[in-house]
């Protein structure tokens, strides 16, 4: 963008001379800068950008923002300002935006989804879980100027959140993936849940809604266009595996290359934003079997002498429960490794312990031994009498204990990300 832009965009006070032809890319970080970017200094709890635009300037910056008098063009917040570069540049390149949310699934819907579009559109995705008003603008300035569809993954902590977020997207295609208990410990209610997540249609300037069938989304959402609810239960499954899933859905054939029912969900939201683009079934259904699962997402890796099935990205007592019932299903043999789950608030004993008794009522192998991580997790194991248990309160201990006394050839390892499960593979390596 030209600095003349980045003034238009953000209606920024010049004080200091630019060049206002020149071609700017803008850089939040000093430690990246290069020579001729434009610095936006962001501001947080315990650290302060604009300290080091003299550090920028020094690099080479063509210039910078700034709310004091430091820099060249000055605006009243600069992270205000960041959102309304990226809205601009949204619009300048003007792809056709799919915003996705949910309280778990979301970014497994995104890959899915992106999988699925590319096979028509040159797609640009929300890299990794930058999911939140930074991430946003990042995933906008880092789309080529030829992208046709922007799919954004959005993430919240509170009411108002993807709101903001829905403000500088305009998505024109939106997705809830579902409405769970993460993040109940922060909002207090599944209802709260239902309306922070339905925020996403709240700046939508297209006219189509996608989302799991639940009658507290129906209930929640105020959107005039056309709405799309999709479940499990629409689905016939022909055929299923730990690592396979094929299945009909609306008179229509498609396989996934990885197993649970929950992917099948998850992919319904994407087959119909296909639809919803007039994309062919040969397009949707290449798509679909070209997904793979990112890292922590039923990843698979072999770590000293163990095949470890690695699920630990997040969880949620809906996401550990898909994974007992997927693990029951289809696996023999094997140790499952379960460690906290985060957010859950005043509830949080209440919700492993209802885990642990939900895995006791699993027909699980007889063998499995079933071994907890962390502090809450514990009411996980206490609740399990059917199958042999054991609880760590450091991942260390566990890990000593996995090298001498676990003898099965599969693990299995699922917990919230804080948990740093990954850790369990380093150590075993």
């Amino acid at each position: 963008m030209k600095i003349c832009e980045l003034i238009k965009a953000v209606n920024a006070e010049v004080i200091k001379p630019v060049d206002l032809d020149k071609d700017v890319r803008i850089s939040t970080d000093t430690r990246t800068i290069k020579p001729g970017d434009f610095y936006l200094p962001l501001k947080g709890a315990n650290f302060d950008g604009e300290k080091f635009i003299t550090q920028a300037l020094a690099k080479g910056a063509s210039g910078a923002f700034c709310t004091g008098n430091d820099g060249n063009l000055k605006v009243k917040n600069t992270l205000t300002a960041y959102l309304e570069l990226a809205n601009y540049r949204r619009k300048k390149i003007n792809p056709i935006v799919v915003a996705i949310t949910g309280s778990s699934g979301k970014t497994t819907t995104k890959e899915l989804t992106a999988s699925v579009l590319g096979e028509r559109f040159k797609t640009f995705k929300t890299p990794l879980n930058h999911n939140n008003e930074v991430g946003l603008c990042q995933t906008i300035f880092e789309m080529d100027d030829d992208t046709e569809v922007l799919i954004l993954e959005m993430g919240m902590r509170g009411l108002g959140e993807i709101e903001l977020l829905s403000k500088y997207a305009e998505p024109d295609i939106t997705i809830i993936a579902n409405v769970g208990t993460a993040h109940i410990g922060r909002l207090g209610s599944r209802e709260n849940i239902a309306r922070a997540k339905c925020e996403i249609v709240k700046h939508q300037r297209g006219s189509v809604f996608i989302a799991h069938d639940d009658d507290l989304i129906k209930k929640t959402v105020e959107f005039n266009g056309k709405k799309i609810y999709y479940s499990i239960n629409d689905v016939k499954i022909m055929e299923k595996t730990a690592e396979y899933s094929k299945f009909e859905y609306k008179g229509s054939i498609y396989e996934l290359n990885t197993g649970g029912d929950y992917n099948i969900e998850n992919s319904l939201a994407s087959i119909n934003a296909g639809l919803a683009l007039n994309m062919t079934y040969n397009e949707i259904k290449e798509g679909l079997k070209k997904y793979k699962p990112i890292e922590k997402r039923w990843e698979c890796v072999q770590a000293g002498g163990f095949r470890i099935i690695n699920d630990s990205y997040n969880a949620n007592p809906e996401s550990m429960k898909a994974f007992i019932d997927t693990i029951a299903e289809h696996y023999k043999n094997y140790t499952i490794i379960l460690g906290d789950m985060g957010e859950l608030g005043d509830k949080e004993n209440e919700y492993h312990r209802e885990l642990g008794e939900y895995i006791n009522n699993k027909q699980l192998s007889q063998d499995t031994e079933i071994i907890s991580i962390g502090t809450l997790s514990k009411n996980i194991t206490d609740a399990v009498e059917k199958y042999k248990t054991g609880h760590f309160d450091t991942i260390e201990d566990a890990v000593l204990y996995i090298q001498k006394n676990v003898h099965t050839e599969l693990i299995f390892l699922k917990a919230s990300r804080s948990m740093k499960f990954e850790k369990i593979i380093e150590k075993l390596s």
